[in-house]
């Protein structure tokens, strides 16, 4: 018998972490359930608690041979997923370039706090540039580096490093937030943001967003 997954994550119009190991498992091609919790409201806390101590989304829980082992973090999900599903190729072959792609992905991870701040995603919606901040405007451009020498270096099917990866996963909710606040780019990677949007789970994931702008939830 396979395992069964399930992903907890949440509103999709703004959980950005949530995104991220949405997309690794959709590539995997493994069937899945997805619990979403509401963010931003007074027992967003104690239903998240409900799924893992921790206290954040997103929650991994994997149920194999009648035992449910739970992962949490998005790095770590992907990584697990990496892991038990090698076929799927969410790390390159080459070991220098698996390390790269490790690092940028880290980088993205634990890095880039200003562009947080002040591009907070909003999946769906569009807003005015805001006037960045000389924190941010450097935290852009080193974005804009690191994509435009991966996808130099690794052309294949147009992503960072040729195939899609984990490493795309992890920038994917900065390719939404260039789009929401209209940051211009250079057209190498205008081409990278509309092929990241184009992937049919982003569409899936841009869809479920809009509804819950429509309903008010977001």
């Amino acid at each position: 018998m396979s395992a069964r997954y399930t992903i907890v994550i949440g509103t999709k119009n703004w959980s950005s972490w949530s995104l991220r190991p949405y997309l690794a498992l959709r590539a995997t091609g493994a069937p899945f359930e997805e619990i979403v919790l509401r963010l931003r409201r007074p027992d967003t806390s104690a239903q998240i608690r409900q799924y893992s101590s921790a206290g954040k989304v997103p929650v991994l829980k994997i149920v194999e041979h009648g035992h449910t082992a739970t992962v949490w973090e998005s790095l770590a999900i992907c990584e697990t997923l990496a892991e038990r599903h090698k076929d799927a190729g969410l790390w390159p072959d080459d070991a220098e370039q698996r390390a790269r792609a490790r690092s940028i992905s880290s980088e993205m991870h634990s890095g880039f706090p200003a562009l947080r701040a002040k591009l907070p995603m909003d999946f769906v919606r569009k807003h005015p540039t805001p006037e960045l901040d000389e924190e941010t405007s450097t935290q852009i451009a080193r974005i804009v580096a690191a994509w435009t020498k991966q996808l130099s270096r690794n052309p294949g099917d147009g992503y960072l490093f040729g195939r899609f990866s984990i490493a795309d996963c992890m920038y994917a909710p900065v390719v939404s937030r260039f789009l929401t606040y209209g940051i211009e780019l250079p057209p190498a990677l205008t081409a990278y943001c509309a092929r990241m949007m184009a992937l049919p789970a982003m569409q899936d994931w841009a869809r479920a967003a809009q509804a819950e702008v429509d309903a008010g939830l977001a």
